[in-house]
Formats: structure tokens, sequence, C-alpha cells
């Protein structure tokens, strides 16, 4: 179950294990996407498409549904990034029960974003956990995590193609327990638990009253979206590609102190950012060289603070 290309790898490695035969999709049903808007399949629904699986992909699952897997003889249902709520009686319908690949090191990270609130916290690490799905929303005992590091160059996209990967020698070495009933999961520590907030647009605006450290967590987790931006006379100015500069600054917070070839440096409350691709109104993301070329930005100016 799942509509997300983030578990395309997971896919591959069950379609390859000489153990078991992968059946069957259950899936998020075409939506609208691209230029025209024509309805289009998610990934995992096309990647099923074009290996012969049995699809299934209702807006919502029902009790039809549950008869479908029934009648597959289903063993095991594995879950990632569907992208609903599923009920108590579709997860114990296959006998090996239902379990999910969630994105984080549970408890930590409970929720719909946990790649992004990873780079957000500033955690060295996350992970794959591998977990038994109950009601309660990733509240599940775990049985196995696969851990990935988070460097100071990862943003969103490069986290969740690591995650991806991980789930691979996750499922390879914990699939024998799982068919065979012999899976004994860990509850998790209820003390430990935090959540992710939902991602909305109103999150891409840059605020430079806080951190270097912490705006660039910000723009590495909003890559590609919701994006970050300041306002600069009006221009709204996106930036990426953002790097801590240690070097102390008595300038206020916002003030341009370097705008050149390599990049936009700004003061924040600690340390400076440095802002090491831009992109203009109708534009596109360019390197600081690139940019500068046809925009000027006067050092010392101060940005517009955020709105309240």
């Amino acid at each position: 179950m799942g509509s997300d290309p983030i578990a395309i790898p997971l896919l591959e490695t069950l379609r390859d294990h000489p153990d078991v035969e992968l059946t069957s999709i259950l899936t998020q049903p075409d939506r609208p996407s691209g230029r025209g808007k024509k309805l289009r399949p998610n990934a995992i629904k096309a990647w099923a498409l074009d290996h012969g699986l049995d699809i299934r992909d209702p807006e919502k699952p029902s009790e039809a549904e549950i008869e479908w897997v029934q009648d597959q003889q289903i063993e095991l249902s594995l879950v990632m990034a569907y992208g609903h709520i599923l009920k108590k009686k579709l997860l114990d319908t296959p006998p090996g029960g239902s379990w999910n690949f969630h994105a984080s090191l549970l408890p930590k990270h409970r929720g719909a974003s946990p790649i992004e609130s990873a780079i957000l916290a500033g955690d060295s690490e996350t992970g794959v956990s591998l977990m038994q799905i109950i009601p309660k929303m990733d509240a599940g005992p775990v049985l196995d995590v696969e851990r990935v590091l988070i460097t100071e160059e990862d943003t969103s996209p490069t986290l969740r193609e690591k995650l991806s990967q991980a789930c691979c020698p996750l499922i390879s070495r914990n699939l024998s327990q799982l068919l065979d009933g012999t899976a004994t999961p860990t509850p998790q520590d209820e003390s430990q638990v935090t959540y992710c907030t939902k991602i909305h647009k109103s999150h891409d605006q840059l605020d430079f009253t806080r951190t270097a450290q912490q705006i660039h967590q910000q723009v590495r987790a909003y890559t590609p979206w919701p994006g970050s931006y300041f306002d600069l006379n009006d221009i709204r100015i996106k930036v990426a590609q953002p790097q801590v500069l240690t070097s102390p600054t008595s300038a206020s917070p916002g003030t341009i102190l370097q705008a050149d070839a390599s990049g936009l440096q700004v003061a924040t409350s600690e340390g400076t950012i440095n802002f090491q691709q831009l992109q203009r109104p109708g534009g596109k993301m360019l390197p600081a060289a690139d940019f500068f070329r046809g925009f000027e930005i006067s050092v010392g100016l101060g940005i517009l603070r955020m709105e309240t």
C-alpha cells in the first residue's frame, strides 16, 4: 500500500526476493498533474502497471478492498506513504498483519513530514522504522530500524533518497520473520514521542531574527517546496543552497553584508547566512555568480522583517 515514489526501491527488493510473490498494489487514484492537468497515475501505480500487478486505487479503502485482500489470499501487507488512515479490519485481514515503513526513528517525528522535520530540528541522523500498524498514528511497536546520517548538505530530496534506499536492507533482514509469524516488535517509549507539523505554503518566508543555523536548516528542509524567500524593496527573492558563516558581525539581523559571485551574505541574530543560489520573480534559480550579473543588491541594505 503506497502512493509515493519513496517506496519504489522497496517494491523492487520485494519483486526480486526469491521467497515472496509480490502480487498486488493498493494506491491512490489518478490525479490531475502537469501543465495540462491531465489525469495521471502516481509513481507507485505506474510502476505496478509496468510490472503487471493487480491494482486497486479507490478514493478511500472500503469493505470492497477488504474482500479483495481476502480473495487475493494475501499473507502480508506492507505500507509506505499511502496517504490514508487504515481501518483495523483491513489491517488485520492478512494473516501476517500490516507493517509500515515510517521515515523516522520512532517515536521521534510521528506524522506526515518526518523527513523535513528531521532537517528542521538539526538532527544528525534519522532512519526508517519498520512498525506494526495500530489504529493510533505511527504508534505501533517497532520491529527494526535502518539508520541514515544527515549531512549539512542534505536537503529534503537528498535525504528522501537515502531513506528510500534504506528500506531495502530493512526488509531483507526482517522479511522471513514477518512471513513465518515470529516477529516480536518492541513498544515505543511514549515519553520520547515528538510529532511533525503539516507543512504549509506560508512556511516559506525567512526571518533573519532567527540564527544562521536555524535558517540553514529551514532552507534545506523546505527545498524544493514550499521553498524559502525574503522580500527586498517589494521584490521577492527566493534562495537555496545555504551556508553558515561563523565570522562575527555587529550588524542588525537582516542586513546585507556581501552580494557577489560567492553568494548573498545576510546578518542574523547569531552568525551570518550565505545563500549560494538565488531566484528573482519570473526567473530561474541561479548560482550567485549568474544571478548578480543581471541583478544588483546593495551591501548595507536591510531586508524587510517577517510579517506578523
